[in-house]
């Protein structure tokens, strides 16, 4: 039974540690934030918005 405690206890920090090593891949991790600006140019990137909207959205980011 003994045997049993300590493996539950070392398969729980194991996963834990893992959790917190790819911690910088969770979506609220600060690493996965884009900037407002970033996000902007992904979006013009692909197409999403029009040159006169990026510039337009641009300026007011960067002003």
């Amino acid at each position: 039974m003994f045997i049993l405690w300590i493996l539950l206890i070392l398969g729980v920090g194991w996963v834990l540690l893992s959790v917190l090593r790819e911690g910088d891949s969770l979506p609220f991790s600060s690493a996965a934030r884009e900037s407002p600006l970033d996000i902007l140019k992904r979006r013009y990137a692909e197409g999403e918005i029009s040159v006169e909207e990026y510039k337009e959205r641009k300026a007011r980011l960067e002003g």
